[in-house]
């Protein structure tokens, strides 16, 4: 999906942008013409994306972030907008995952996991709101995920982050519906993205063991779902908002 430069002069931050999806979005928004704020714990591999970005030649800068504190957010938004002067678009896509039995997860494994995944989307919204309030403009998409909309085994704790996302991102839209922001969430599935590569093979095989592939009988990568966060941040979906929008081959609708 080409977007030409149809983000010249828009200022996109995405979160977890050092890699997968939220790297592929990066550049996506960068290519369109946006100058972009990549956000990550990963000190080497944000700055590697922006110089990627910046060789391009477009505008890119890199702010080491963990989503889950909340100074560290604020502080986020502040050097967007100190650094661009605005902020447009957002993409709120860091998240972490721990592969388990629901009995084998530990409260510090709860912690982790829904520190990052939902409280992070929602101290991420918080600032981001309020500096669009100040601009009475502007659009935000969340990641959330497949495993947010349907059971899987083995990733209880993933799955209900990534649902409350999903359940935050429709009220969080009804809430600013009529402020000029725009509030919608993506949920991928069978994506080839890194979150899961830390984990020993065996749990991903036995994850993977109660699952079929999607209809279109493939894994998707990054940049198939980065299309979808341009067009749910651009002015042609202006009549959109709230909504999740199912990235998965099909799957879903057997």
């Amino acid at each position: 999906m080409s977007f030409s430069k149809e983000f010249d002069g828009k200022v996109a931050l995405v979160t977890g942008g050092s890699s997968g999806i939220g790297k592929a979005a990066a550049l996506a928004f960068a290519q369109a013409g946006a100058k972009v704020v990549i956000a990550s714990r990963g000190v080497e591999e944000g700055e590697q994306a922006v110089h990627e970005i910046c060789a391009r030649g477009s505008d890119a800068i890199f702010v080491k972030t963990d989503v889950s504190q909340a100074n560290e957010v604020e502080a986020l938004v502040n050097k967007t907008v100190d650094t661009y002067g605005r902020l447009d678009c957002a993409f709120n896509n860091a998240g972490v995952g721990v592969l388990r039995p629901l009995i084998n997860y530990s409260e510090d494994d709860w912690d982790y996991v829904m520190n990052i995944n939902l409280k992070g989307v929602w101290l991420c919204m918080k600032y981001q709101i309020k500096q669009m309030l100040r601009q009475d403009s502007g659009a935000i998409v969340n990641n959330s995920s497949l495993a947010g909309v349907v059971g899987m085994a083995n990733i209880s704790v993933y799955t209900a982050s990534k649902g409350g996302v999903i359940a935050m991102t429709k009220a969080t839209a009804i809430e600013y519906a009529k402020s000029g922001i725009r509030i919608n969430v993506i949920s991928p599935g069978f994506i080839e993205t890194p979150i899961f590569e830390k984990v020993p093979t065996e749990r991903v095989d036995q994850f993977l063991e109660g699952l079929s592939l999607p209809p279109m009988g493939r894994f998707a990568d990054s940049d198939e779902v980065s299309g979808a966060v341009l067009f749910l941040s651009l002015g042609r979906s202006s009549f959109i908002t709230g909504q999740n929008l199912i990235i998965d081959g099909g799957y879903t609708a057997q």
